[in-house]
């Protein structure tokens, strides 16, 4: 075999050692990312771990096709989720991937406790622990990694994983940020890093990846980079970035608003992607080895209190989950305020999607008298007030007072105990995403494999003219889910899902020097969607429908296909199940996932 992909790095925080083990047959086998990944979490992951104890590993990977291919830029984070208790799986892009690789490691996997607040420093040579005391309690998180930045002297391509105060004080939807504006999201990995002490890593690396022929390769290369750069998708992307779906989804009525109780924001149109390009886009930047540079920076300019001529001038990344999540939400239609509550959720480490969906949720049970300001201390929550927000989010990352220790624990937590299940607005524990297109979403959020935002596409099936039976939409995103596995593994940025089919993926896998045919492929996917469905069931998840909590609002609020009925969610989770337990291995593959 050609391919480098094969050492996994192991890290013990707890006795400060770390060695290397060559799994190159685990490489060869499930490609990498989602597949490698979910193997080393069984083996590492002891049933029942407690997701806040050292028990619970930390496993980061990259797939066959990282620093060869275009898009190939992601990695992938598995753990057990804090919030949810069972899977979390999170991806992240920037340079992570390309260097994890570059330092000659196809995974890492990090356990156990470190007794003090440490940071690592992984190259090809090993793992260096460094002191972290100095830097715990900042109150922002890239102040962390710029003094990091300026003393860690490791060479070549570097990358910086780092928490903030959320993370530190175990906010169950706490994320991991790298490269300063790309994250591992959602499921709380930084509330796993904050367990463990673990302040932050570095890794750095400078080695190279060999092909079996250089010139296939080449050619290969050449064409794909052509396909991307010539796609009117990729385009639109480039152009505007995620936030240019704002205005089409807004007219269908598809962007939850102000906690689910309408779907339309009076001046929403301020917050279209093409406004905050025209009024803040600064530059734009794109992960390694990706031509599309759809990362969006604003620039926002803060007046300092006693002078009106001078400006802090402060980058902020936005993109459409933000702006739906800290905008719509919580009622919020300027976009230089949204801007504002981003910076903010960007400095304590918290998820966004999570903490504007907490937000919304705690306004309305303030609103019903559930909440009370004593409760808050001393904070009115009210939708389209962006003020009260940062006092609010501030507290929360706080994690000072019961309230919000409890919201801290996520929507679905809270709920449970001040009341207003109703209008929890959370799918298997995991705060909704940005879309209310229809029956798919709905569903596949309940049965999500990842419980991430893009779980099934199920937006992308509602978005479609014809309207499906709850049976047909189950097979659809069962089927979606079996090729994305086989994306996640490589570990493929999703937008590219119509560039990397059966047979380009079987080329570009035999370059980097693995033999898989298409149905082997499909077989593959299979395997691994099962294997991380048998690590959610081990860990308490269950796809019964009738276990399943559904919050009455999104049967209640118009979606883009119109009112949706519980009866047709249900159904199309049973069919799913079926589906999971069974075992289907999908035909006409081409046609769904192109």
């Amino acid at each position: 075999m050609v391919s480098f992909l094969s050492r996994v790095l192991i890290i013990d925080l707890s006795l400060k050692k770390f060695r290397t083990e060559d799994r190159g047959l685990l490489f060869s086998e499930r490609i990498g990312g989602t597949g490698v990944a979910i193997r080393l979490l069984n083996e590492f992951c002891p049933e029942g771990a407690d997701p806040l104890g050292p028990e619970n590993p930390i496993i980061l990977s990259v797939g066959a096709l990282t620093s060869l291919f275009p898009l190939a830029s992601k990695c992938v984070a598995m753990f057990k989720s804090p919030l949810t208790g069972n899977l979390g799986e999170s991806h992240a892009g920037g340079r992570t991937a390309v260097t994890i690789r570059m330092a000659g490691y196809g995974a890492i996997v990090i356990t156990g406790r470190s007794e003090e607040p440490v940071y690592l420093s992984i190259s090809p040579d090993g793992v260096t622990f460094h002191d972290a005391r100095s830097l715990w309690g900042m109150t922002r998180g890239d102040t962390a990694a710029r003094i990091i930045r300026s003393y860690d002297g490791t060479p070549g391509n570097r990358t910086i994983l780092r928490i903030g105060r959320a993370g530190e004080r175990m906010v169950r939807y706490a994320a991991v940020t790298t490269e300063t504006f790309r994250h591992f999201g959602r499921m709380g990995l930084g509330a796993v890093f904050g367990s463990k002490q673990l302040k932050a890593i570095v890794v750095s690396g400078e080695d190279t990846v060999p092909v079996s022929d250089g010139k296939t390769y080449r050619q290969l290369y050449d064409r794909l980079f052509d396909q991307v750069t010539k796609s009117p998708l990729m385009k639109k992307y480039h152009d505007i970035g995620t936030p240019i779906n704002i205005l089409p989804l807004s007219t269908i009525n598809s962007v939850p608003t102000r906690n689910l109780t309408t779907s339309k924001l009076e001046g929403g149109k301020n917050l279209a992607g093409e406004e905050f390009a025209a009024r803040f886009l600064a530059r734009r930047v794109a992960c390694s080895h990706c031509p599309v540079s759809c990362i969006h920076i604003a620039q926002i300019r803060t007046p300092y209190p006693h002078d009106p001529y001078f400006f802090k001038t402060t980058p902020v990344c936005y993109d459409y989950e933000l702006i739906y999540s800290l905008g719509f939400m919580v009622g919020i239609s300027d976009p230089w305020q949204v801007l504002t509550l981003i910076d903010e959720i960007e400095g304590t480490g918290m998820d966004a999607m999570s903490s504007g969906v907490v937000a919304a949720y705690t306004t309305e049970a303030m609103k019903n008298g559930l909440i009370t300001s004593e409760m808050t201390g001393g904070i009115s929550l009210a939708f389209g007030e962006p003020d009260t927000y940062l006092e609010f989010f501030r507290a929360l990352a706080d994690q000072q007072l019961p309230l919000y220790r409890d919201l801290g624990r996520g929507v679905d937590y809270a709920a449970g105990i001040y009341g207003g299940q109703e209008y929890a607005l959370s799918f298997g524990k995991n705060e909704m995403p940005g879309y209310h297109t229809g029956p798919a979403a709905i569903i596949g959020y309940l049965v999500g494999s990842r419980h991430s935002h893009l779980d099934g596409a199920g937006y992308s099936i509602d978005q479609k003219p014809d309207n499906k039976s709850p049976e047909e939409i189950a097979l659809d995103l069962y089927t979606e889910e079996v090729w994305r596995q086989i994306l996640s593994s490589l570990v493929v940025c999703f937008f590219a899902r119509g560039l990397y089919t059966e047979d380009v993926v079987s080329e570009c896998l035999a370059v980097s020097g693995i033999s898989m045919e298409k149905n082997s492929m499909l077989k593959v996917g299979e395997d691994i969607l099962r294997e991380k469905y048998m690590f959610k069931f081990r860990e308490g998840f269950s796809l019964d429908s009738d276990k399943l909590r559904l919050p009455a609002r999104v049967t209640e609020q118009v979606s883009g296909k119109g009112y949706i009925t519980e009866d047709i969610i249900r159904k199309g989770v049973a069919t799913y199940n079926d589906l999971i337990k069974n075992g289907k291995n999908p035909s006409g593959m081409d046609q769904i996932i192109t």
